[in-house]
């Protein structure tokens, strides 16, 4: 399989922002005050990050940083809870819009917008059981971005003695003791979230999930 160009990653981040849109738009009110994978954080402000890119000149995510004395996670944290009461049109017409779907994170390129969109898009939508499914050539190219040494690092997920084994496609990761689950599931776990239970299984799979409701 060729390795995707540019064209196809910008096409790519393009069609999960429509897709995500597309759920979001029919979201009831209730669900967007739901938990989120992401601590601390409801479905409204996992959106509201994700689509900071599109909704932010540089010169304002300059200064917030800089209110932030440089720490980008401080900054993150507080534009998300802040820009959190905006409308949700605000946010589906962001997700919606040529600037986020074009959006690079600095060195991260197109893959690494992709990653964003896709992970954050999971972290809101997985919680609520929504069925949503990330197409597998979108996931393929996440789950490459995030299994490099240097994201498995920035992570900090302990994988010793696991393997992982998508049971939806062709892929695995590691060696050791087999922990199975859908291919997204298995990215966001590679992203450091805890899973709600019964998506993971094997003899691991308490490592990486949380309990029933």
């Amino acid at each position: 399989m060729a390795p995707a160009t540019d064209t196809d990653l910008q096409e790519a981040v393009a069609a999960e922002c429509q897709a995500l849109a597309e759920v979001l738009s029919g979201l009831p009110s209730p669900s967007w005050d739901a938990p989120s994978l992401c601590a601390g954080w409801r479905v409204r402000e996992v959106i509201a990050h994700l689509t900071m890119p599109a909704r932010y000149s540089t010169p304002r995510f300059l200064a917030e940083l800089v209110r932030a004395r440089g720490n980008f996670h401080r900054m993150a944290d507080r534009s998300a809870r802040r820009d959190a009461a905006l409308p949700t049109d605000d946010f589906v017409a962001a997700l919606r819009g040529p600037r986020l779907q074009a959006w690079k994170p600095p060195g991260g390129g197109h893959q690494g917008a992709l990653v964003h969109a896709t992970i954050h898009g999971l972290d809101a939508t997985t919680p609520l059981d929504l069925g949503r499914r990330v197409p597998e050539d979108r996931l393929r190219i996440v789950l490459a971005a995030i299994t490099r040494p240097s994201s498995l690092r920035y992570f900090g997920v302990d994988l010793s003695g696991v393997e992982l084994r998508a049971d939806d496609m062709g892929w695995s990761h590691g060696s050791g003791a087999p922990l199975s689950g859908a291919g997204q599931d298995l990215a966001l776990l590679l992203c450091g979230r805890t899973l709600p239970a019964g998506r993971l299984h094997g003899e691991p799979s308490g490592r990486f999930s949380g309990l029933r409701a």
